[in-house]
Parts: structure tokens; sequence; C-alpha cells
């Protein structure tokens, strides 16, 4: 069974940084692109980052040149680096990928998604 687990959240101070992972595993013949997503109590789930199977990123402007997006395609992870760690960076993150579960057919997955807290 097809899984993204996400790993790394937890409770850091303002300023401190954090590296997320999102690890797929199961029946896999490809990845396509990689997302991470973000939402915080009471708001909309918002796009943060998404990196293609290429290697080029995109990065929302509310956390570019704080956040990078990168990927190691050989172990079908992905990493979410979140510097200069603000409160309102608080939220639960979640990896989203399409995924090839068959040589022909491609899905979009999410993950469960991994609490990040900012706060002294």
């Amino acid at each position: 069974q097809l899984q993204l687990v996400e790993s790394g959240g937890g409770l850091v101070q303002p300023g401190g940084s954090l590296r997320l992972s999102c690890a797929a595993s199961g029946t896999i013949f490809g990845i396509g692109f990689i997302h991470w997503y973000r939402q915080a109590p009471g708001k909309e789930r918002g796009l943060v980052a998404t990196i293609a199977s290429s290697g080029s990123t995109n990065i929302a402007d509310s956390v570019k040149g704080r956040f990078a997006i990168s990927r190691d395609n050989a172990k079908k992870t992905a990493y979410l680096q979140m510097n200069s760690l603000k409160p309102e960076d608080t939220a639960v993150y979640y990896c989203n990928a399409d995924v090839k579960d068959t040589p022909t057919t491609l899905k979009n997955y999410w993950g469960q998604g991994t609490q990040v807290t900012v706060s002294s």
C-alpha cells in the first residue's frame, strides 16, 4: 500500500529551524511533482513549496528566503528546510505528491501531516 509519511515536526522557538521529511513507500514506479502544504487552525490549507522531478522549485512568497524544498529521488523522499521560523509558521504541514503506482497510472497522494509549532 503506497503511503507518504511526514516526519520532523515539533516545537521550536522563534528564529529556530526544522527540517521536515516526506518519505514515500510502497510500489512506486516514479514520483512527479511533490508539494508541501500547511494548514493553521481556522485557516485554509495553503501551498508552501513545490519541487518537480527535474529539481526545479517554487516557493510561496510568504516563506521565500526562509524555506527550501529538496528531494532525493533514490530515497523517494522530499524535504522542507525551514529556517528563521516565526509564530505564524505554526501549522500542520502536509506532503502531497503525484506518484506512479503502476507503470501507466499517476495518482495524487497526501500524507497524514506533521505539526509544527513555533513558540517561545
